[in-house]
């Protein structure tokens, strides 16, 4: 049984959205992928096992989640599948020398509102490295208070909401969640907004 911290615990939105991921499987095949806050990394894997390049990520100041991305990766027969450190907001070299990405994966990386800008400031710089990946990424709504729309419009960012039931993902076994409290799991697709004048 993992323990339940941040990156020990396989998470609802982590759930739903390998479900985003299986349910779009045969558009995975050579596409260049990115998990951001990795920890268990269920998302990254079913890419990966779905065909696509994989790099897994987490918090450099985090090794034991780093440790955890690796052992998902090895109990899951992709020993080849690279693990970075990268903390959010922070530019260092191995954000700066990551390869060309498709596609970027978070599932409950909006989790403390302190980290927002830090997530979206990342996204932002990886975005605009590569104009037409998307981010995709799962969330718990906590409070009525939680938004990150200030700030997907700072950062030049637009969303798109994804329906669970368009892919299947709204049933209660898996959108529910056992921990306390019932918390609503969303799903958005944040990509460049288009500049002004084009």
């Amino acid at each position: 049984v993992l323990d339940s911290q941040y990156g020990m615990y396989v998470w609802p939105c982590a759930v739903v959205l390998a479900q985003y991921l299986w349910a779009h499987r045969r558009s995975l095949p050579g596409k260049r992928v990115l998990e951001i806050g990795a920890g268990v990394s269920l998302p990254g894997v079913v890419a990966a096992k779905c065909g696509a390049q994989v790099i897994l990520s987490d918090s450099e100041e985090l090794p034991q989640c780093l440790q955890r991305c690796r052992s998902s990766c090895l109990m899951n027969r992709l020993p080849h599948v690279p693990v970075l450190g990268l903390t959010w907001g922070r530019l260092s070299p191995e954000l700066l020398s990551l390869a060309p990405i498709d596609i970027i994966l978070g599932s409950d990386v909006f989790f403390d509102p302190k980290d927002f800008e830090d997530i979206l400031t990342t996204i932002f710089f990886l975005l605009e490295k590569n104009p037409e990946a998307q981010f995709w990424t799962t969330y718990q709504v906590r409070s009525a208070d939680w938004s990150v729309e200030a700030l997907l419009y700072k950062w030049n960012l637009k969303s798109i909401h994804i329906p669970l039931h368009s892919f299947g993902a709204d049933k209660e076994h898996l959108a529910s969640s056992s921990l306390p409290g019932r918390h609503t799991i969303e799903m958005m697709i944040i990509s460049l907004a288009q500049s002004e004048g084009t």
